[in-house]
This record gives C-alpha cells, sequence and structure tokens, in this order.
C-alpha cells in the first residue's frame, strides 16, 4: 500500500508497521460506516492483496467486528465491540492523525432537512 508523501516523513516507524491488514481493513469499513463493499473494493481501495483482505475479513466475522451479507462487507454497528477492539482503535488515531478528526456539527450542516425516503416516518 502505498502513503503519501507527508505521512512518510510525519509518521514514525512503529506507527507505519502497528496496522496489521485487520486493523487497515477495519480501519476503511469503520471510516465508510454508512456504507458496505465488496472485498475487491476494499482490497483496490486500501491498497492490499485481495486474498489478504478475504482473509482479513473473514478474521473480523469471526471476532464479530464485521457483518457479511452476499458479497458485501461492513463494519458492525455494535459501539462496544469495536471499543473493545485495540486494533480498531490504533486504526482510528492513525486515521485522526493522518486526516483530522470529524466535526460532528460540521455533518449536522450538511445533512438534508428531510429523511430519505427508505426511512419510515413515525407518526
Amino acid at each position: 500500500m502505498s502513503i503519501d508523501r507527508e505521512t512518510f516523513e510525519n509518521t514514525s516507524e512503529d506507527e507505519l508497521e502497528e496496522l496489521s491488514v485487520p486493523d487497515r481493513v477495519l480501519g476503511f469499513l469503520a471510516a465508510h460506516e454508512d456504507r458496505a463493499f465488496k472485498a475487491r473494493e476494499i482490497a483496490s481501495r486500501i491498497g492490499i492483496d485481495e486474498g489478504a483482505v478475504s482473509t482479513a475479513l473473514s478474521r473480523l466475522k469471526d471476532r464479530d467486528l464485521v457483518e457479511h451479507k452476499a458479497t458485501y462487507w461492513a463494519v458492525t454497528d455494535d459501539t462496544d465491540r469495536l471499543d473493545g477492539y485495540s486494533g480498531y482503535e490504533r486504526a482510528t488515531t492513525l486515521f485522526n492523525d493522518r486526516l483530522g478528526e470529524e466535526d460532528g456539527e460540521s455533518w449536522h450542516e450538511h445533512a438534508p432537512g428531510e429523511s430519505h425516503p427508505s426511512v419510515e416516518n413515525e407518526s
């Protein structure tokens, strides 16, 4: 997997070596928690061999950290489960350091005014 020059210059060797393939896969899925992906697409997006990604996904599923349906994979919505996984914490820290922490207020500013049609209205 390639990294940009700024990351190369500003990240310690320990931090670069720290993330295993499952950590990187889980970090990617967590960063895109509102979507599900095929293993091939995950591999392409994070620059890791598809076989290694498939193996990582199977291991993460065994730990109930990802969900699998047909050919799609998504991060679990069980935040307690994720919080208990140290690799997730390392991946989140690395992504926050590299990309900056998410700003919840910014999300709310850009949220649509109406619910998506697939969301049932509660009356």
